[in-house]
Formats: structure tokens, C-alpha cells, sequence
């Protein structure tokens, strides 16, 4: 875990109100070239993967509306999302619905936020030849001057890059909502294609969330393969 991890905001006045590019800014001032919002999705459902997305925007301005996922429509979402993905270096991580069983929901997130960070730094690592600071060590979860990781919530990360951890960051930062735009959508999308294979369940319409039609369906005719069997109600 990294010294820096929760304390490099702890001087710093937060913003008022919005998602914005505060965080982002500040860090810079202090020496941080590129600067990685993560964020996940799925951590509440009763069935299917949680997913988590890290991303490294390469603009600051945007056609479609960045903010918390939760704050944006379907359509809304998909608009981002394609923009996003034409704009930024990101990283995606799935993991299935048997490790959440195994490990448990909180693990799980932490491992698929890890993924997802260490796909990105992958990407990431030509761009970075012949800049200065930025200089990589090691494989797989590689050290790199030059990048703060900013993770939404109290996430405490195996990472070997520093890192802050930002309550309600999908609210404040425009990287991390971006960031919760790439996982809320792409999880939306398994969801969607897992409802044709399970049409009984409804998943098209609460994408696995604990609703009462949903707990209701599960008391009918009980769980899918895709079911978290470890949560309660299932």
C-alpha cells in the first residue's frame, strides 16, 4: 500500500459542489503527470461480475456529460461511454460472480480494480518512453514515476503507485465518473446479453439488483448459474 494512499488531500479544500477536475489539478501541481480515476460497478447485486474501469483521460472537454453514472440516463451513458473511450487510456476488469463467491464482494472489487489499473499502466508504458520522470520498473504491476492513482470510495489498494482514495469521488472528479461510466456501461452490457440466456430472471431490467421482482422471481424458481450463491437471498 502506498505511503501517499488517503493523506495527499488532507490540506487541500475540497470543492463546493460538482464533478470538476479539482483533484486532478492539484495533483499535477504537485508534480504528477497523468493522473488515473478508477471506479466500480456492481458490488450490490444479487447476480452477474462486478466490474471496475480505470482511466487516463487525454482531453479535459466533452460533447456528452461526464459525471456519476448514477446521475445519467441509458442513452446518456452509451454517449459518454463511446466518447470516453475515443479520448482516454483505460483499463477494464471483470471478475465473475464464482470469485465474488469465493473471496468475497469487498475482495473482489479490490482485484478488479487492481486489474483494471494494472491493464491501463500495460498501455500505458510506450507513451511513456522519454519522459523524464516517468519511468517504469519491473513487470506485471509495474512502479512509474509520474502517475497518482485517484480510486472512489475508502478502497484501501494493493498498488504499487501512490493512490488516494476519494469518498463520493464519482461526484467530485471528472477522470473517476469517467471511469464509473466505462464499468457501469460495460456491466450493463453483460447483463443485457445474460438476459437472453436467463430471460426468466429480468436481469434486462434491474441488471441484477436486489429488486423486489427480483427477490421475488428467486423465491420462485431460485438461482441461475450467474446467482451470487454467498449473498443473502439467493
Amino acid at each position: 500500500m502506498s505511503v501517499l494512499a488517503a493523506q495527499v488531500f488532507h490540506s487541500f479544500k475540497e470543492p463546493s459542489q460538482g464533478v470538476s477536475f479539482y483533484y486532478e489539478n492539484k495533483l499535477k501541481k504537485k508534480g504528477f503527470d497523468f493522473i488515473i480515476g478508477v471506479d466500480e460497478a456492481g458490488r450490490g447485486p444479487l447476480a452477474g461480475p462486478v466490474v471496475s474501469a480505470a482511466v487516463l483521460l487525454k482531453k479535459e472537454k466533452f460533447n456528452s456529460r461526464i459525471d456519476d453514472s448514477k446521475k445519467l440516463t441509458s442513452l446518456g451513458r452509451e454517449k459518454a461511454f463511446l466518447e470516453i473511450i475515443k479520448n482516454s487510456i483505460f483499463g477494464i476488469s471483470i471478475v465473475s460472480e464464482k470469485t465474488i463467491d469465493r473471496v468475497n464482494i469487498l475482495e473482489a472489487t479490490r482485484l478488479s480494480m487492481r486489474q483494471a489499473v494494472n491493464s491501463l499502466i500495460r498501455k500505458l508504458h510506450p507513451s511513456l518512453k522519454g519522459i523524464g520522470r516517468c519511468i517504469p520498473v519491473g513487470l506485471g504491476a509495474p512502479k512509474v514515476k509520474g502517475i497518482h492513482v485517484i480510486v472512489d470510495g475508502n478502497m484501501v489498494l494493493d498498488l504499487t503507485l501512490p493512490y488516494t482514495a476519494i469518498i463520493k469521488g464519482d461526484t467530485k472528479s471528472k477522470t473517476i465518473a469517467a471511469a464509473s461510466i466505462l464499468a457501469k456501461v460495460t456491466r450493463d452490457r453483460l447483463m443485457l446479453k445474460y438476459d437472453k440466456i436467463y430471460p426468466e430472471y429480468g436481469f434486462a431490467k434491474h441488471k441484477g439488483y436486489p429488486t423486489k421482482e427480483h427477490r421475488d422471481i428467486l423465491k420462485k424458481i431460485g438461482p441461475s448459474r450467474i446467482h451470487r450463491k454467498s449473498f443473502k437471498g439467493v
